[in-house]
């Protein structure tokens, strides 16, 4: 059984290397098709991923001889003036309604928070009058749980503070 599989093995490996074909660069583009071509070299030394981008290249524009230039969908800066459309306006003042209601949500929960938390000495629940690690434990998550909370707050008002810019 072992030799067929070696022998199988070793079929898929040389199948591989023999359907690869010589590689050419010619200027910036890498091509198995040197014909009509000028100035290709061959590419030597290890294997050549080419992966296709989305922008047609001036032989695939279409249209014969002029190629129109490509347009690629960017994202634009934080910095770049914003287009105002009232639809626009219209998301902007639901996105920052939403982030105030979760501002309100997360000060509440804060305040909630502190309150249990009681400067550190919160009120000793079930057990942890006989043991004093768990108690110590309950603590140290809540003071964990206050700074996680508080750091959501602060994430919140830095995003509200972009929509007042």
């Amino acid at each position: 059984m072992k030799p067929l599989l070696l022998l199988i093995s070793c079929l898929a490996a040389a199948t591989g290397a023999l359907a690869q074909d010589r590689i050419y660069r010619c200027g910036n583009e890498y091509t198995n098709q040197v014909k009509g071509r000028t100035g290709c070299k061959l590419v030597e030394g290890g294997n050549v991923t080419v992966v296709r981008g989305t922008t047609p290249s001036p032989s695939s524009a279409g249209g014969g001889g002029g190629a129109a230039p490509a347009q690629r969908a960017t994202s634009s800066p934080a910095s770049a003036p914003r287009i105002d459309t009232p639809e626009q306006r219209s998301r902007d003042a639901d996105a920052k309604a939403i982030l105030e209601q979760e501002l309100r949500r997360a000060e509440a929960r804060q305040a909630e928070l502190a309150k249990e938390y009681n400067n550190g000495e919160p009120d000793k629940i079930g057990g942890e009058a006989r043991n004093h690690q768990k108690y110590l434990d309950r603590v140290a998550e809540m003071k964990a749980a206050m700074a996680r909370n508080q750091s959501d707050i602060d994430g919140i008002k830095r995003e509200l503070a972009r929509f007042n810019r």
